[in-house]
């Protein structure tokens, strides 16, 4: 019986994307580089911060460049992280029900691990049991390590969980966990490309979480 759903954080649960947009010009035009629109940095999102920020350099930059230049970027985004990030709409309401419910939950992200715990006490302490964001002693997504960290840390069983992301990198972290994955059309990735993703699930709204869950797990209370 599932009992427990473990969420990606950026594009699932949070719009983190306008403060992230934000950071990336920032550091990109302390170094004197080209921007990048709001479009680009939304489809560069999903595979952790370093990633994001070698995706927005121009091609052909040096290691010392990139790490400067990541370097800044770090140092503004943890300072601005929360300026205009915010659940989306019916997040905090679905996670109550969740609550009620009993159900356990967690968060596992790619964003620097200080970042997702801030982030999850400002926004979901009463409601989010565990966050796991990316350290040096485990593996990013896609790869299962959060995950199966996560479960262990619920203390549920891992036939007893599911998965919950917006992207491409979610449905591979899903697979490589051994989960079933519902996929989200609200966050960084369109429907449309989650269909060609080949997501078995996907619901168009937060509150669409629960009869899902009932249709994966007829038992759920």
């Amino acid at each position: 019986m599932v009992n427990s759903i473990i969420f990606d954080l950026d594009g699932t649960l949070l719009n983190t994307l306008d403060d992230l947009y934000s950071s990336v010009n920032h550091a990109l035009a302390y170094y004197h580089l080209p921007v990048r629109s709001k479009w680009e940095v939304r489809s560069f999102l999903g595979n952790g911060v370093r990633r994001l920020v070698e995706h927005a350099l121009p091609e052909g930059c040096d290691a010392e460049l990139t790490e400067k230049v990541f370097r800044e970027f770090r140092e503004y985004y943890l300072e601005h992280s929360l300026d205009r990030t915010e659940p989306y709409d019916q997040i905090i309401p679905m996670l109550h029900q969740c609550k009620q419910r009993g159900l356990k939950t967690a968060i596992v992200s790619n964003k620097l691990n200080m970042a997702v715990q801030d982030l999850h006490q400002r926004f979901f302490s009463d409601c989010i049991d565990v966050a796991i964001g990316e350290t040096p002693d485990v593996r990013r997504k896609p790869a299962p390590d959060m995950v199966l960290r996560a479960i262990e840390q619920l203390g549920c069983q891992h036939d007893d969980a599911v998965y919950v992301g917006d992207s491409e990198v979610d449905l591979a972290t899903a697979h490589n966990s051994k989960l079933p994955c519902i996929a989200v059309s609200w966050g960084f990735r369109d429907k449309e490309f989650l269909i060609e993703q080949k997501a078995k699930i996907i619901i168009d709204s937060p509150l669409d979480i629960i009869s899902t869950l009932s249709s994966i797990s007829p038992e759920l209370p």
